[in-house]
């Protein structure tokens, strides 16, 4: 399957624009249709204002964040105007206890969704819940994009977070357009269980599965020299120059992973290079 239908939303023109141009270049590469939205998020907690404000301060949240969606759009239009790619742009406003019914209906017809890293300096709250909507109630795979990440139209060399999870599995086979047009694909698998079927072999069966696809893959075992496995990952991607990591999303709760931290959220954190999430 390839990547014919890709979204990208935007609810900070500046923060997104690595994800639009991330966006174009796949558009392009995959002779796929590119939507964008462009999201005004009001940010106003209603149940917080003193009696009799609500109305008035709603009034004006909204008109702020429908102004901020115009100019997004506009922004966004621009640099796709420029661009020789089948395109689309759509704007509309969101509280943002709502925002993820919004993006998860977008979601749902995108075979990828291509979204800024969540995380960071000036990063607004509303970017962890859009990521989220669109793994979660979207059912769709995600490509997260650091701000300082140059384009990429074919990912030649990509890790895979391989720990024989379902959500591992999902995120492989989704990203399986990505690994085929690879020239190496590394299973990194990282401290293999020593008891169980794959002891002997750790990663046999999907590198198996993936050479049957006709991609090139090989399997790096590593060990847990690090604290956190993203750590581990995230050097291992330097090390082989790495332009894509691919993992499944999530395996803790979200709650869990927001409170204690968990491999996603330390990769969505600190990843350096964009990230193929699947849940």
């Amino acid at each position: 399957m390839d990547y014919k239908t890709l979204l990208c939303v935007m609810t900070d023109a500046d923060i997104a624009r690595a994800a639009l141009e991330q966006s174009i270049a796949l558009t392009e590469a995959q002779d796929a249709h590119l939507d964008v939205l462009a999201l005004g998020v009001d940010r106003s907690q209603t149940g917080y204002f003193y009696a009799g404000a609500d109305a008035i301060l709603m009034q004006e949240m909204l008109a702020r964040a429908h102004g901020e969606a115009k100019e997004i759009q506009d922004k966004a239009e621009a640099k796709l105007n420029s661009s020789t790619v089948r395109w689309a742009s759509d704007m509309g406003v969101a509280q943002i206890a709502d925002l993820g019914r919004h993006v998860a209906s977008r979601a749902r017809f995108a075979d990828l969704v291509v979204l800024p890293k969540p995380y960071g300096k000036n990063h607004g709250n509303e970017l962890e819940p859009t990521l989220e909507a669109a793994l979660f109630e979207g059912q769709a795979p995600v490509l997260m994009v650091p701000e300082s990440a140059p384009p990429i139209k074919t990912p030649k060399t990509v890790c895979i977070g391989w720990n024989e999870s379902a959500e591992a599995l999902v995120a492989t086979r989704a990203a399986l357009p990505f690994l085929k047009s690879a020239d190496v694909v590394h299973v990194v698998v990282i401290d293999p269980p020593t008891h169980g079927p794959n002891r002997s072999d750790p990663g046999g069966l999907l590198s198996q599965f993936l050479a049957r696809h006709g991609v090139n893959a090989q399997v790096d075992v590593l060990s847990k020299t690090q604290p956190r496995v993203s750590d581990v990952l995230l050097r291992h991607a330097t090390d082989n120059n790495a332009d894509l990591m691919v993992m499944g999303a999530y395996g803790h709760s979200r709650f869990r992973e927001a409170i204690l931290g968990g491999a996603t959220r330390n990769m969505l954190e600190h990843a350096h290079l964009p990230v193929f999430l699947a849940h």
